[in-house]
């Protein structure tokens, strides 16, 4: 089989790791159950470019069961979970090209590796499969018939190439589907920061100053997670309406420029360049941490830190010391990249259940409609976003009222009031 991984004799436990992630992934173990008996992507090729975890191996297993010819490459160069990767060749034969810590070199040849299997469906994770189609693989475009979307940033490089006009097949966004954004984002990423950047350090978070650069929805999770731990979260913002929210759920806001002063702790989710700059790093208090959970390593300007800093060392694992002038240290955690995946293990599997269900239904979607759909950015069918919430609160034993005959006239009519 054609792969790139790391080390083959990892693949026992990579096994056992995925065996006990699928365990916590009732609703796609449930569309994997289906897949197996109907094979609705049976004759479809997908290359997936997502990061490469236990959790995205059951998604990998969920679309091969589902008869698709399926190949893998992650899509950040230090969220490889390498005995995920050996398990994903050598137990379930699924091509993987992904190496933990690879160059940006090797990081797109495992890109075009995957490519190379002539999709008729990309799978991203920020884009990078669409972009490299786009820009060095046009000759493969043709044989495409759609993408699926899984990040937030992802979704909006992809808005704006149909907004240009230059976007040559469409694309489901997956990440914009409330069972994704409303639990992945939210509950997920802040979890799984607050892991990376606790397993990193090993620092305590109560009582000190917790910056959040965003408040999306991973902000969100991020600022909830962080206040829980006992930490003063402070929120920097551009828009109004989320500046507004984060004040009213208790936050203090402040600009950067303010809060790069006094923070002790510093992560950036808003997936822009260049929040945390110069004039930031000049100002912060000796021993500040700063971090990332934004999908590229964009959001800290290291460029900047680089030419500022009288001296670096890396003083522990995924911790790199910035010496500078009146000594000052600035620590910078896993080389600016997703701190949850390259510092920890990512988001748990119970939400990355409902983020992957969609993007397997989404697929089989695709499959059946590709014909009708236009070269456009698509929200994910809401019938599909309902039964996943169906899927999981069942697994949860949780059940819901019903509306009673007398409800649903009410509903439905304008006549009534009060």
């Amino acid at each position: 089989m054609n792969a790139d991984i790391k080390d083959s004799s990892l693949a026992a436990k990579g096994k056992l790791r995925i065996e006990w992630a699928n365990q916590n992934m009732p609703v796609l173990n449930l569309i994997r159950e289906r897949f197996l008996k109907e094979k609705p992507l049976h004759g479809v090729t997908i290359a997936a470019c997502l990061h490469v975890t236990t959790e995205t191996a059951s998604l990998m297993r969920t679309l091969k069961d589902g008869g698709a010819d399926v190949a893998l490459c992650a899509s950040n160069p230090l969220s490889t979970q390498d005995d995920v990767a050996a398990s994903l060749v050598h137990d379930y034969d699924i091509p993987t090209f992904a190496i933990c810590g690879e160059d940006n070199d090797t990081y797109y040849k495992h890109i075009n590796s995957a490519l190379d299997l002539q999709p008729n469906i990309t799978m991203d994770d920020g884009a990078d499969l669409v972009s490299t189609l786009h820009s060095k693989r046009t000759e493969l475009i043709p044989n495409v018939w759609a993408g699926t979307e899984e990040t937030t940033t992802g979704v909006i490089r992809l808005k704006s190439m149909a907004n240009d006009k230059v976007l040559k097949f469409p694309v489901v966004a997956v990440n914009d589907a409330e069972t994704k954004h409303f639990f992945d984002n939210r509950y997920g990423t802040g979890q799984s920061t607050i892991d990376g950047i606790v397993r990193a350090t090993n620092r305590l978070l109560a009582g000190t100053n917790f910056v959040v650069a965003g408040y999306g929805w991973c902000g969100r999770g991020l600022a909830s997670r962080a206040h829980g731990m006992g930490a003063n979260v402070i929120v920097t913002e551009i828009d109004p309406l989320k500046g507004l929210e984060a004040v009213m759920d208790g936050f203090r806001v402040l600009p950067m420029s303010e809060a790069a002063a006094i923070g002790d702790f510093f992560c950036t989710v808003t997936g822009n360049k260049h929040v945390i700059r110069k004039e930031h790093f000049e100002i912060m208090k000796d021993g500040a941490i700063v971090c990332n959970s934004g999908h590229f390593n964009v959001e800290i300007d290291l460029d900047a830190l680089e030419k500022i800093a009288v001296g670096k060392r890396e003083i522990r694992e995924f911790v790199m010391e910035y010496k500078l002038t009146g000594n000052r240290r600035v620590n910078v955690l896993a080389d600016g990249r997703l701190v949850n995946l390259a510092a920890a293990e990512g988001h748990p599997s119970s939400v990355m259940d409902m983020s992957f269900a969609n993007q397997a239904l989404a697929a089989e979607w695709v499959a059946k409609n590709h014909k009708n759909l236009e070269k456009k950015v698509y929200v994910v069918p809401t019938d599909i976003d309902k039964n996943i919430s169906k899927l999981k609160l069942q697994s949860m034993k949780v059940k819901l009222d019903v509306l009673t005959p007398e409800q649903e006239r009410y509903l439905a009519s304008w006549q009534e009031g009060t």
